[in-house]
Formats: structure tokens, sequence, C-alpha cells
């Protein structure tokens, strides 16, 4: 029995990365956090599991049952691109999982980062990182478990194009742009 749960194991390992970045505990997405609170709070909050939605073949956790029905409506607005991985390790052409605390709001769309670094080297060339994430999501998705094919949750996130409009995204001292224009939306770790 030992020797089979190992060999379970084993083969689990390599597809330990999910297309949706989820707690490791719980398997809920982005550990938690409302992904609507990105778009109308200063900084993002948890959700609780009283208001869940199942999106993706995860679930998600709201602060209210408003921002629950609002992203059940459109999730491929307020879900984080790229199912939550890092955008500047995509644009390298690898997979990390982007940490829901680490992010910016670049052109009304919600982006990961697995750290601060990563984060900095974006802010010195988000064109040319979008650009590249783009062009290697497609392959890095190939790597990941979890929803496949036709669900909303995959079609949404291999369509998550590069922003034209990232390079006139806010200055690098002030990273994060909210739908109001505000720039206060970027959290420390």
């Amino acid at each position: 029995m030992a020797l089979w749960l190992g060999l379970a194991l084993m083969a689990r390992a390599d597809g330990l990365v999910t297309t949706i970045v989820t707690d490791p505990l719980t398997g809920v997405a982005i550990d938690g956090y409302d992904p609507v609170s990105y778009f109308i709070d200063s900084e993002p909050h948890l959700g609780r599991p009283d208001f869940e939605y199942d999106w993706g073949g995860v679930p998600w956790y709201f602060e209210s049952a408003a921002n629950r029905d609002v992203f059940a409506r459109n999730p491929d607005i307020y879900a984080p691109q790229y199912g939550g991985h890092c955008l500047m390790s995509l644009s390298r052409g690898y997979l990390s999982d982007g940490k829901p605390g680490l992010y910016l709001l670049i052109g009304l769309k919600l982006y990961f980062f697995y750290s601060t670094a990563n984060r900095d080297a974006f802010l010195l060339s988000k064109k040319a990182a979008l650009e590249a994430a783009a062009k290697n999501w497609p392959g890095l998705q190939k790597q990941l478990t979890g929803p496949e094919g036709a669900t909303q949750a995959a079609t949404a996130l291999a369509s998550a194009p590069a922003d034209a409009s990232a390079s006139s995204a806010a200055p690098s001292s002030a990273p994060a742009v909210a739908p109001g224009g505000d720039t206060s939306h970027v959290q420390p770790n």
C-alpha cells in the first residue's frame, strides 16, 4: 500500500502547478482573496466561504454576495490574468505561482507576481514583458493540470492578450492603476 501511495504521489508531482493558482491546503483560488475587491477597494480583501462560487473547477471566495454575483456574470474580467501565474516568470518562459499580495492592475486587467523583484523588473519593460508572456503562455499552459479544454476558465485564460495600453500604464512611482485612476493598489508582501 505504501509503495502504491508513493508512486501515486510521484506521478502527481509533475502536475502540482495548476491552471488557476490555488491555496495548496484548501484548493481555493488565489488564496481566498476576493478578485472583485482588487478593482473596487484600495487593497484586496479575503473572501469568505459563505460567498463561494465555483469557476474553472476551483472555488473562489468573495467578501459579499454582491461581489460573488458580479464575478459570476463576468469572471474573465475579474479573475487574474494567466490564472494568477507570475507575469514576469511567464515572460521569461517559465511558470511560477503569483502571490495575491503582489499585483498590478494594468489596462483593467489583474496581474500577479511571484516577488517584488519580478514586479519591479516588469515595470522596467512593461510592453515587452506583456508581449512575451502572451507569446509564452500557450506553450506553458500545456504543462499545467486542472481544468482543461473547453471550460470557461481555460478559454478566458488562453485569451489573455498583451494589452497595448500597458505601455501607458502608471509610472513606476505609482505602479497600479485602478478603474477610477487610483494608483494605491499595490499591496506589500
